[in-house]
């Protein structure tokens, strides 16, 4: 059975405010169906209990909750007879928020809950939520209202309004995040802070693959040089930032060729290529074949499946 795939344009009222909010309350009759987008979701449980079907996998959520699900994420949620789950989804695309925004705030190296958790091991997401305690989930439940406001109101300003909301919301998240994994003054080494500097810049490849990315750009936003971010980056994960950038990509890339009807042509530009002869170049060099041999193999083994 194929799996849903929602596009923002079903949801976002316009290219220039990629964002979406609403409250649901599910019971076991009206849980979606197991479906993956291409923005990113970020759910609070309100209240109640029930098992969020992730990549194959379950995991118990409960009140008051927080998780992000990424673009392109498989999920849905179980909930038992007689019971609900009361959720705000958030849904927005990385463009909601500009960088230039979060280095004129400082923020831009601390957003770790939006940079770095997303991106671990899925057991290590999910076994290791967000559980806000009563003081930050009345305030995160509040920030998530007021957006739910000026979304549905649309005065003067909205979008503005949402933007600060949102940036208030994932720096409170991200506090809360590095509270509970902060490393303690014994165990703190320059190595430990080098390492997380690198997943951050990672994070940040991965919610922006489809931009134009400089070295330039990221030593301008996470402050380092040139030189420090390519030794660094060679040292943490044996690629240069280019090689991780293409590596993020191609895998993106993938996934796109088998679960869209997109011409080669339009998933190179959907990934960030201008030029699809280099986009087919590349992704015969990393994957073994070309792009549109990779889609008829892969569209023929699903059918065979």
């Amino acid at each position: 059975m194929s799996t849903m795939r929602y596009q923002s344009s079903e949801y976002m009222k316009t290219k220039d405010f990629p964002f979406w909010i609403q409250r649901f309350r599910h019971d076991s009759t009206n849980v979606p169906p197991a479906h993956s987008h291409e923005f990113i979701e970020l759910v609070f449980v309100i209240q109640g209990n029930a098992k969020h079907v992730f990549e194959g996998q379950s995991y118990t959520i409960k009140t008051n909750d927080v998780f992000i699900i990424n673009p392109g994420e498989v999920h849905t949620f179980e909930v038992e007879k007689n019971k609900s789950l009361e959720i705000i989804n958030c849904l927005f695309l990385p463009s909601l928020i500009k960088d230039s925004w979060l280095k004129e705030l400082g923020v831009s190296q601390s957003m770790d809950y939006f940079y770095i958790h997303p991106f671990l091991d899925r057991n290590e997401r999910f076994h290791h939520l967000l559980n806000l305690d009563v003081n930050y989930s009345t305030r995160f439940l509040s920030l998530l209202e007021g957006m739910m406001h000026e979304y549905n109101r649309e005065n003067s300003c909205y979008s503005t309004l949402i933007r600060l909301q949102m940036v208030e919301l994932l720096i409170l998240l991200s506090r809360i995040y590095n509270e509970r994994n902060s490393i303690s003054e014994n165990t703190y080494t320059p190595e430990s802070s080098n390492s997380i500097l690198v997943q951050r810049i990672c994070g940040y490849l991965s919610r922006n693959y489809d931009q134009k990315v400089t070295i330039q750009d990221l030593c301008h936003i996470f402050n380092i040089s040139p030189r420090h971010l390519n030794r660094l980056f060679k040292q943490e994960t044996k690629k240069t930032v280019i090689e991780m950038l293409h590596s993020i990509r191609i895998e993106k890339a993938k996934q796109f060729l088998v679960e869209t009807d997109d011409k080669v042509i339009d998933v190179a530009i959907r990934v960030g290529y201008d030029d699809s002869a280099f986009f087919s170049k590349l992704f015969r060099k990393m994957v073994g074949c070309s792009p549109g041999k990779y889609k008829g193999n892969m569209n023929v083994n699903i059918v065979k499946v």
